[in-house]
């Protein structure tokens, strides 16, 4: 697959490929000062272009199809991952994969959103749209996390449940209502992280929890800025507005305390060095979990109740 470069990534790509190119003629000529220069310029403008990234632009890193998905965090995270399929009444949804695995030597219940590279294993995962089976399949999942005692982790990247007639027949808003309640109330350790788009009650249906992380480019929100620009609007075009109205990022969601924490990730994006990403997230939800797994069964369900019954701003 072809490097994919967004448009204000383009100064930093051009950077770096005037480095190779000189490298590729370095037989003959001593370059190495020249590329030190380079360098430590590439390094200074990412700085500045990162350090100052706009909603939208956030919007798009997390949909950078280089960026690392689900499969790709287990893979680099944990080890002995037995991946469990189906949701025993209707099928396999693969919009949604999980499994036991060990974290950190922990024993633990992954389970997450998935997405496809091109366009067949696109479609293999329906664009990581989940149907209703999908989040029957982690309601499962969970229950038997519950029953073995083992801490939850759930990974959120999707652009919505899949909205298609078949997945409405089978009931797909009270599938996701169903796994709102249940999760809302099982006695172990649950934490959410959402490490791409974090789209609607798509999202939702696997995202409560004890704590909610956000890797640090990504978006979480009731809707995406171009449908949120098609009715404000009637027309994509003010998707920028959309997302500047949303307040849909890490800094915004934190302030208003719908997330309890931003994860780093390497400089220039996840995708940029997706080993690194799913180390620092890895360090991160070891340190949580040691703090959840101090507390009761019963003051966890308390706390996570109160925790989503305080969220949001109204007057009376």
């Amino acid at each position: 697959m072809a490097k994919v470069v967004l448009e204000f990534e383009k100064p930093i790509f051009e950077l770096e490929q005037k480095i190779e190119e000189i490298k590729n003629l370095s037989d003959n000529v001593d370059v190495t000062d020249e590329v030190k220069t380079l360098e430590k310029k590439v390094s200074q403008l990412r700085e500045n272009i990162f350090s100052n990234l706009t909603r939208w632009q956030r919007v798009q890193l997390a949909r950078h199809p280089e960026r690392p998905y689900t499969l790709d965090y287990i893979q680099h995270m944990t080890t002995d991952f037995v991946e469990l399929h189906g949701d025993r009444a209707y099928g396999d949804d693969k919009a949604i994969v999980g499994g036991f695995a060990k974290l950190g030597g922990k024993p633990v219940m992954i389970i997450g959103h998935q997405k496809g590279r091109d366009t067949k294993s696109n479609l293999y995962r329906n664009f990581g749209m989940p149907n209703p089976e999908g989040y029957r399949k982690a309601l499962r999942l969970m229950k038997l996390a519950v029953k073995f005692n083992r801490p939850i982790i759930t990974m959120l990247d999707t652009p919505g449940a899949y909205p298609g007639l078949e997945a409405e027949e089978r009931g797909q808003a009270e599938a996701i209502a169903r796994n709102l309640f249940e999760m809302s109330h099982f006695p172990v350790p649950i934490i959410v992280v959402i490490i791409g788009e974090g789209a609607s009650g798509g999202a939702l249906g696997i995202g409560v929890g004890d704590r909610i992380l956000m890797l640090e480019n990504t978006w979480y929100s009731v809707i995406a800025p171009e449908s949120c620009s098609s009715i404000l609007w009637k027309s994509w075009e003010f998707k920028e507005q959309a997302a500047e109205a949303l307040r849909l990022t890490p800094p915004d969601l934190l302030e208003q305390k719908i997330v309890d924490r931003i994860v780093p990730e390497p400089q220039g994006g996840a995708h940029r060095n997706p080993q690194q990403a799913a180390m620092i997230l890895k360090d991160t939800l070891l340190e949580e979990l040691k703090t959840l797994g101090k507390l009761k069964p019963e003051k966890l369900v308390e706390r996570r109740i109160e925790k989503f019954c305080n969220m949001g701003a109204w007057n009376e």
